[in-house]
């Protein structure tokens, strides 16, 4: 048995959901494990883009089971709506799984999102106005509507009714005049059920059942490491932990089942919504880097915040989730670039530091030291084509630096390097499945 975590070592937006894809070829089942349709990945496929936000990327991949675990809330309009989407497209949606512990997102959780946000002032986290966040509270104030709840009109009817009761007082609360219509809601959701009941199972079950048959399972990530409720840019952070551990808490899968973890990561730097960016270029760079590399949320169509690859947020990822190596994304888009930086450390109110802080305070008053690189320039797919048969041997000097100089600093290997969306433009510097432990040095410095 080989199970594989990939998960963001950023602010999300790495492409990992091209890699899910690409390395779900030789997996028999990905499960998605944390987050809702507040994320988003696409993935290109010959002439093909697919953009997907609740189900996993794998789903793409033909005699694949694709499971959506417990940790993940659901939006059963927006589910149904991507199955419904994929299957007009001629892709085989039978696969799916749904976990009967999943919550779901209801009508009144994305219209508490939109009036806490206005209630934040100049203070607004840059959330997509989605429900995530008091879907995530009512789960942990044992309020939540789950998968399971909906197999009893009785059951799901109590818990409604309840959950429609505090509601309207906190509607009143903050002023919100909208009415909440329980019958309405009841036969919405009841409906949805007829269609979600074929795919919904104790996923639990489905899973130990895949790793008595030693079957290579896929768990996909959504977001990044600092969007992590606990070790994030909080409060400027998802409403989910984004980490490798949570993979066993979002899936029911136990910890010690989960052999590698793969770290993707853009060459560069993005993020959306607010907060402090120690690397976030001059915005007209920003805006330049934005367009060429297709910067735009996939949720929210947002322009991304732009800036240079920042290894004390990779490190801080690497160490939290005890990544084994990384994967690069953008390459082809960095190329373009004259000069490329990275960012070494950070000083602190004139003091080095290479540990990412805790204060969002701290964190505004850090600046970047930067090691500077050549470009590479535009690479051909004959290049690539190079780099898949004799791995390091083809890649360009300048690109050899580049990536050098981020294992000595992480410590751990790159093991992938991608130049675009497309399957076939991904070259593998060494295996993933099953993935070396070899470290390429020890840190030079404690990260």
């Amino acid at each position: 048995m080989v199970t594989l975590a990939v998960l963001g070592t950023q602010w999300g937006d790495e492409g990992k959901g091209k890699f899910v894809d690409f390395l779900a070829e030789k997996a028999k089942a990905v499960v998605r494990f944390q987050g809702g349709d507040n994320a988003g990945h696409t993935v290109k496929i010959g002439a093909d883009e697919f953009k997907l936000h609740l189900l996993p990327s794998g789903i793409l991949r033909k005699g694949k089971t694709a499971i959506i675990g417990n940790g993940v809330i659901v939006n059963p309009e927006v589910l149904i709506g991507e199955i419904d989407n994929l299957k007009k497209r001629g892709i085989d949606c039978s696969g799916l799984r749904i976990s009967d512990r999943a919550h779901l997102i209801m009508p009144y959780h994305t219209m508490l999102d939109g009036a806490e946000e206005q209630l934040k002032a100049g203070k607004h986290i840059g959330t997509t106005g989605r429900g995530i966040g008091p879907c995530y509270s009512d789960k942990i104030s044992r309020l939540g509507i789950r998968v399971c709840d909906l197999m009893d009109g009785a059951v799901f009817r109590e818990k409604l009714s309840f959950a429609v009761m505090v509601k309207k007082r906190i509607f009143a609360a903050y002023g919100i005049e909208e009415e909440l219509d329980e019958e309405r809601i009841f036969e919405e959701y009841s409906s949805y059920w007829k269609k979600l009941k074929p795919y919904v199972c104790d996923t639990v079950e489905v899973l130990e059942r895949l790793r008595a048959r030693k079957s290579r399972i896929l768990f996909e990530g959504a977001q990044g490491t600092l969007l992590d409720i606990d070790y994030g840019t909080y409060p400027f952070v998802t409403s989910s932990n984004t980490i490798a551990g949570n993979a066993a808490t979002g899936s029911g899968t136990p910890p010690g089942d989960i052999d590698r973890i793969l770290g993707i990561a853009k060459a560069y730097t993005t993020r959306v919504g607010s907060g402090p960016f120690p690397t976030e270029m001059p915005e007209r760079e920003a805006v330049s880097l934005a367009k060429a590399g297709g910067e735009f949320g996939t949720t929210t169509g947002r322009m991304r915040r732009c800036g240079w690859l920042d290894l004390v947020v990779v490190s801080h990822s690497v160490r939290l989730s005890g990544i084994d190596s990384i994967a690069l994304t953008k390459m082809d888009v960095l190329g373009q670039v004259n000069r490329i930086k990275i960012c070494d450390s950070y000083k602190l109110d004139g003091k080095k530091i290479v540990h990412f802080p805790a204060s969002i305070e701290a964190l505004e008053r850090c600046r970047p030291v930067y090691s500077e690189f050549e470009s590479w320039g535009e690479i051909s797919q004959s290049t690539i084509r190079k780099m898949k048969s004799n791995g390091r041997r083809s890649l360009p000097a300048e690109i050899r630096e580049y990536i050098g100089h981020i294992e000595k600093l992480l410590g751990i290997p790159v093991s992938a390097i991608s130049f675009g969306k497309e399957r076939d433009k991904t070259a593998m510097l060494r295996k993933i499945w099953p993935l070396s432990l070899i470290h390429i040095s020890e840190p030079t410095r404690p990260y």
